[in-house]
């Protein structure tokens, strides 16, 4: 099989297991999403949303997240790691949101890229999910199956999302992402597939 070819049969097998994805975070709007992918890094979703009711009862905008000590966001969202970077990015992103963007969650990559504790990839998930905005968010697990799957050299996310952007159709990047993640959870972990036994694996490398 080429890279294109190999390329289209996983696009084809996963709108096949995956016709609906869900997205796995639990949030209400752009600004409650862009919270809890900022707690997502390091964090598996199941935690971020066992954690986010708490935070959102006190805070579901960035006006009264502003409002909130620095210490009170930190004691909430502890259990996520990385707390105390996470609730000054949290607390300072929700004052410029406030001061700058009148509120909104800008949809621009540029204007949530300059947020605190907000990257690429980050901003990548709310344009794609909050927004519809054609994005292929590479985390460590799609950089990983992309590698894998031999669709992308593997050195780095940046590249691994260039080598995905062009093999696959732009009208399916956002919903790839979340398949991807889906598959790798369900059938091609780090530790459960050795690159042979599932499913792709096994039809791509056989």
């Amino acid at each position: 099989m080429t890279k294109q070819e190999r390329a289209d049969f996983i696009v084809q097998r996963l709108e096949e297991l995956y016709p609906e994805t869900p997205i796995p975070l639990d949030h209400t709007d752009p600004y409650t999403l862009l919270v809890a992918v900022l707690l997502s890094a390091q964090c598996t979703d199941v935690r971020v949303n066992q954690i986010t009711p708490a935070l959102f009862a006190l805070a579901s905008n960035p006006a009264d997240m502003m409002q909130v000590p620095v210490e009170e966001i930190q004691a909430i969202i502890r259990p996520c790691g990385l707390s105390p970077r996470k609730s000054k990015a949290i607390s300072e992103l929700s004052r410029i949101l406030i001061e700058e963007h009148g509120g909104e969650v800008p949809a621009d990559f540029e204007a949530l890229e300059a947020l605190p504790g907000v990257g690429h990839k980050t901003a990548s998930v709310v344009m794609a999910q909050a927004f519809g905005v054609p994005a292929f968010p590479v985390d460590t697990h799609i950089h990983r199956l992309a590698k894998r799957w031999r669709l992308s050299p593997g050195k780095n996310v940046v590249e691994t999302e260039r080598y995905l952007k062009r093999l696959m159709p732009r009208e399916k990047w956002n919903k790839l992402h979340l398949q991807i993640i889906f598959y790798g959870r369900e059938h091609c972990s780090a530790r459960g597939c050795d690159g042979k036994t599932c499913e792709i694996c096994s039809t791509l490398n056989g």
